[in-house]
C-alpha cells in the first residue's frame, strides 16, 4: 500500500487498530507491501524489510519517540553519504538471525574439532620453537585488532537507516567478534600443551610493541569517526584487505604450515571465509550508493575522502608490519611480495567500485 492510498485509508477509517480497514491483499498471508530484489521474495526479505520503521513509507505520525534534542529514532543524517532510497540494499549473503546463528555454531564446531583433534595427535607439541614466540606476542596481540574492528562496527549496526543495513553491519560485528574470541581460545589451548607459552604476552605487544602502533592507530580512528556507514567502509574496503588479510592470509596462513603449525591456519581461515561475505555485502551497498541516480557523484567524492584518510593509516599499519616476517625459522614468504599482494587486493576492490586509490597504494 502506497502512501496516498495509506493516508486516504487513514482519513476514511480513522483508526489504526488492526482489521479497521481492508484493502488489496489485506487478508494474504504473505507480505506484499515491499518490491522483492527478484521475482520473489525471499525469507530473508521477509523477515528483514522494513523491520525497522521509516516515517517516509509508513508511519503517517512520524516517529512516536525521538531523542531528547529532537533527533528522531533514526536519521539519514547519520552518515554524510545520501541515497535516494535507503530501502534498495539486500545482503549478498541473505543472512538473518537463524542462519547467522546456524553458521556461527557451525564454525565454532569446526574450530573445536580442529583443536581437539590437534592435541589428541600431539600436534600442537611439534610446533617450531621460534613459531610458539610468534603466535604468543603476534597472533595474541593480532586479536585485539579483531575485537576492535568488532566494536566499530557493533556501534555502526546502531545509526544505520534500515534493518537491511544494520543486519549486515551487525553479523559483521558478530564475525569479528566471534573470531577475537576464537584466537583467545585457541592460544588458550596451545598453552597447554606449550607451558612456556605466555598468554600476557599479547596484549603487551599489542600496547607497546611498535610494529602494532600503526595498527591501533588505524582502528582507533575508525572507532573515532560518528559516521556509522564510514566505519562500515573503513573496516571492510580499506582496513581489511591492507592490513587484515596481510596479517591472517598474506603472513599466518602462509608461513604456519613451514613451522609444523598445520593449526592456525584453520582457525584463521574462519575469518578468511567472513570477511568474503563481508565483503560482499559492504561492496553490494557502496556500489548502490556510489551509482544513486540522484547523489551519485556526492557519495563517490565522500568515498574517494574516506579512502585517502583511512588507507594512509591502513598502509602505514601495514608497513609497520614488517618485522613480523623475520621472525620465524623457516622463511616462506618475503614482506615486500606480501605488501604488493595487499595493494593489488585494495586496487581491485576500489576499482570495481570506481573509487580513486591514493597514488602511494599503486606504487
Amino acid at each position: 500500500m502506497n502512501a496516498m492510498t495509506q493516508e486516504a485509508v487513514a482519513q476514511a477509517v480513522k483508526s489504526g487498530a488492526a482489521g479497521s480497514a481492508q484493502f488489496v491483499g489485506w487478508d494474504s498471508r504473505k507480505y506484499n507491501y515491499y518490491t522483492p530484489k527478484g521475482r520473489h521474495a525471499t525469507h530473508y526479505e521477509d523477515v528483514t524489510v522494513d523491520v525497522q520503521p521509516d516515517p517516509k513509507r509508513y508511519l503517517l505520525q512520524d516517529f512516536i519517540i525521538s531523542f531528547p534534542d529532537g533527533t528522531p529514532t533514526y536519521s539519514e543524517h547519520w552518515t554524510e553519504a545520501k541515497s535516494s532510497d535507503w530501502h534498495k540494499f539486500r545482503a549478498v549473503d541473505e543472512e538473518w538471525e537463524r542462519t547467522h546463528y546456524q553458521r556461527q555454531s557451525t564454525i565454532c564446531g569446526m574450530i573445536t574439532n580442529v583443536i581437539e583433534n590437534a592435541r589428541r595427535s600431539g600436534a600442537t607439541k611439534r610446533f617450531d620453537r621460534a613459531w610458539v614466540k610468534v603466535l604468543e606476542q603476534y597472533l595474541g596481540a593480532y586479536k585485539h585488532a579483531e575485537f576492535g574492528l568488532g566494536m566499530a562496527t557493533m556501534h555502526a549496526q546502531r545509526y544505520g537507516y534500515t534493518q537491511m543495513i544494520n543486519s549486515a553491519i551487525l553479523t559483521n560485528s558478530s564475525y569479528k567478534l566471534r573470531f577475537a574470541q576464537d584466537l583467545t581460545l585457541y592460544l588458550a589451548e596451545i598453552a597447554l600443551d606449550q607451558p612456556e607459552l605466555n598468554l600476557d604476552l599479547g596484549k603487551q605487544h599489542w600496547m607497546e610493541n611498535p610494529a602494532w602502533q600503526g595498527t591501533r592507530k588505524a582502528i582507533e580512528s575508525i572507532n573515532g569517526t560518528p559516521d556509522y556507514l564510514e566505519k562500515y567502509f573503513a573496516v571492510n574496503i580499506v582496513f581489511e584487505p591492507m592490513v587484515a588479510e596481510l596479517v591472517r592470509s598474506g603472513f599466518f596462513m602462509q608461513v604456519a604450515a613451514a613451522q609444523n603449525d598445520f593449526t592456525t591456519p584453520t582457525v584463521i581461515s574462519a575469518a578468511e571465509g567472513d570477511y568474503q561475505r563481508n565483503l560482499a555485502n559492504t561492496a553490494e551497498l557502496v556500489h548502490i550508493l556510489a551509482h544513486d541516480p540522484v547523489h551519485g557523484a556526492h557519495n563517490r567524492a565522500l568515498f574517494n575522502k574516506w579512502l585517502a584518510s583511512h588507507g594512509k593509516n591502513a598502509l602505514e599499519a601495514a608497513q609497520q608490519l614488517q618485522p613480523m616476517w623475520s621472525l620465524p625459522h623457516h622463511k616462506v614468504t618475503q614482506f615486500p611480495d606480501a605488501l604488493a599482494r595487499a595493494k593489488e587486493r585494495i586496487h581491485a576492490i576500489t576499482g570495481e567500485l570506481g573509487l580513486e586509490l591514493p597514488a602511494e597504494f599503486k606504487a
